[in-house]
């Protein structure tokens, strides 16, 4: 199958924000005086849209979810965003499809500011002619919304040459809905068999065969 348009996901896919995300996630849950010393223990909520992870994971109300979003913010804006690191292969993957004349672009759950600046600071904008992200308003967070969002803005009407690629179910379950084949990669924390359960239509474990698979697609 040819692939004309590649839609990624940000978070774990092409970039490793672990550092980031947990530290401010251990931020809100303090502000609710929920304590978690081991970091690992927040990698869930590494992809996922953040309120729905606050109720599932720690029990929050939606009310002190949403509240716990706006700590959360408050020091991934300034510091979490850049504790962050670009996950090795990437920028030359991009470079090598870009020569192939795909287009690229980032379709993520996380607020599309942050997606800007994370791109951005990393010099990683350069490579795509659309970015896609949750809205800091909560109106747009699920993937398969963020996904209809890329699609209108890149002016897309046939689905079955555009590729989602992402690290958790959340992508491979949100192009579903959309309509399209999906790449599910384990080069983030989804736990195995995650994503063929999630029904991915393709699946590579590292940067170097998702790289290879998608060059000669």
């Amino acid at each position: 199958m040819t692939y004309t348009h590649l839609l990624f996901d940000l978070d774990g896919t092409l970039t490793d924000p672990q550092e980031g995300i947990t530290k401010s996630v251990q931020h809100a849950l303090h502000h609710f005086g929920i304590d978690v010393a081991d970091l690992s223990q927040l990698t869930c909520f590494i992809g996922p849209p953040l309120i729905p992870s606050f109720m599932e994971f720690y029990g929050l109300t939606r009310a002190q979810a949403e509240e716990a979003v706006i700590v959360y913010r408050q020091r991934f804006s300034t510091v979490g965003l850049f504790e962050n690191q670009v996950l090795e292969g990437i920028p030359e993957m991009l470079e090598a499809l870009k020569a192939q004349g795909k287009v690229l672009a980032v379709a993520s759950s996380k607020p599309e500011p942050f997606v800007l600046k994370i791109l951005e600071h990393f010099d990683l904008l350069p490579y795509f002619d659309a970015v896609i992200g949750a809205t800091m308003d909560e109106k747009r967070t699920e993937k398969k919304d963020v996904i209809e969002e890329a699609l209108k803005r890149l002016g897309l009407t046939d689905r079955r040459s555009i590729l989602m690629i992402g690290d958790r179910k959340h992508d491979v379950e949100g192009a579903a809905l959309c309509g399209l084949d999906s790449l599910g990669v384990y080069t983030g924390f989804a736990p195995a068999g995650e994503l063929e359960e999630a029904g991915a239509t393709y699946i590579c474990h590292s940067v170097a065969e998702m790289s290879d698979l998608l060059q000669n697609m």
